[in-house]
């Protein structure tokens, strides 16, 4: 009688511990979504007409814009407009290690950071974060 309970509970056994095996999860920067092409005929044809409206949504609000600051210009007139001026983003600065020069606190998540060689006020990206996040800050 043992004999034939023996398999069945090794077969238990066996499927209770695969069905807590954990399925492998896909890197941080992997996204499903907009990556994935489009197949179908029907499909292609809705993703050109909504990029087609998206285009001309940006023309109307370009215009509506060149309007109300009175910058209109004529369907055949070649002047270059003025470039916009990006507004320059003010980095914070670094703390100081007490005692340990060339060595400062990140600004954000307070890690120690090799500056050693580095000129006061260089701006510089944290090593602590991946470069797709891109944390600057500047050395004191």
């Amino acid at each position: 009688m043992t004999l034939r309970i023996l398999p069945i509970f090794s077969a238990c056994a066996t499927l209770t511990l695969f069905s807590c095996y954990p399925y492998p999860e896909p890197p941080p920067g992997h996204r499903k979504g907009p990556e994935q092409t489009v197949t179908s005929p029907e499909q292609q044809k809705i993703e050109e007409q909504r990029k087609r409206l998206k285009e001309e949504q940006a023309e109307l609000e370009k215009k509506k814009l060149e309007e109300a600051n009175g910058t209109t210009t004529a369907p055949g007139d070649t002047t270059a407009t003025k470039p916009t001026v990006e507004k320059k983003q003010d980095y914070p600065f670094a703390t100081s290690v007490p005692g340990k020069e060339g060595f400062v606190f990140s600004p954000y998540n307070n890690k120690v950071v090799d500056v050693r060689d580095i000129p006061k006020g260089t701006l510089v990206q944290d090593p602590t974060y991946a470069a797709s996040e891109k944390k600057y800050f500047r050395v004191p």
